[in-house]
């Protein structure tokens, strides 16, 4: 069964390449979706990978995050009748096992949806950002739609109401990178065009693609098979920031105790040195047999 690999990408043609080349391999389709203002040539993009047609003006924690990755997904279960998987990475990730490795722990994972998620609320264990849907956010949005987003927000506080969920949905969240089913995004992409309201919801929602598709499987027939775990390491600076580190020699053995698939962010000059020793890795993995 085919894999399919969704790369979302805006600058460093060298690491995007070096991505791409590293999945090169029969049984696995590559599509790179190129942000819109990107600065790299789509013709530069290494030829074994297929390009995303719809190209996005991609602004982060936009709506615009979610409608590039939707606008891919149309096109490519159009153009590839079936698969087992497709895996949304960033441009800025690395494989740390070789394509046979990498094969064997999908088929070990085949009946799961590898997505991280946590629920939205106040609770213990739960995660404390349901303001970024109870009211309207529009960072990227028009002048004039931002005024009566504010005015909307400041009616819905005087009222002491909030917004909710379209169906009466439960709020979940996670990372934005994931590796989810052929039949859960077929699922997905049908009840979005069912409910054409559930897009014009999560447009208002702030950093809507670390919301959007945690709801939309855990409020399905598949959240019995999302693992909870996207198998992605990611390195977070200890004082808290929005943005990853970037990775470097250093953090090799971090990176390998966490027994994950990918790990990011890898820039092209500052993880030179990681990227030939996780190179180094996966041919030895590859020559043991994967």
């Amino acid at each position: 069964m085919k894999q399919v690999f969704l790369i979302q990408a805006h600058k460093d043609l060298v690491q995007l390449n070096a991505l791409v080349d590293a999945l090169r391999d029969d049984d696995f389709l590559i599509y790179v979706n190129l942000d819109r203002k990107s600065a790299i040539d789509p013709a530069a993009v290494a030829p074994h990978a297929r390009l995303v047609r719809e190209r996005i003006d991609v602004h982060w924690g936009g709506f615009s995050q979610v409608q590039a990755v939707l606008d891919a997904l149309v096109q490519i279960v159009a153009e590839v009748p079936a698969f087992d998987k497709l895996l949304f990475l960033s441009a800025q990730d690395f494989p740390l096992l070789s394509n046979a490795g990498l094969k064997r722990e999908l088929a070990r994972w085949r009946e799961h949806e590898l997505l991280d998620t946590v629920a939205i609320g106040a609770a213990p264990g739960q995660w404390a950002a349901d303001h970024r849907y109870q009211y309207f956010h529009g960072n990227h949005a028009p002048r004039l739609l931002r005024f009566v987003y504010a005015g909307a927000n400041r009616l819905l506080r005087f009222s002491k109401r909030t917004r909710r969920l379209p169906g009466g949905m439960r709020a979940y969240g996670g990372s934005s990178w994931w590796a989810l089913s052929q039949a859960c995004l077929l699922d997905l992409l049908a009840r979005i065009g069912r409910a054409p309201g559930l897009l014009r919801f999560f447009r208002s929602v702030d950093c809507p693609d670390e919301l959007f598709f945690q709801t939309m499987v855990m409020n399905s027939r598949f959240a019995g098979r999302v693992l909870g775990r996207n198998f992605r390491y990611v390195q977070w600076p200890e004082h808290g920031a929005r943005h990853p580190e970037v990775l470097v020699e250093g953090d090799l053995a971090r990176i390998l105790a966490s027994q994950a698939h990918f790990c990011r962010k890898i820039d092209s000059s500052a993880s030179a040195g990681l990227v030939a020793r996780l190179l180094a890795l996966r041919m030895a993995d590859a020559d043991a047999g994967g």
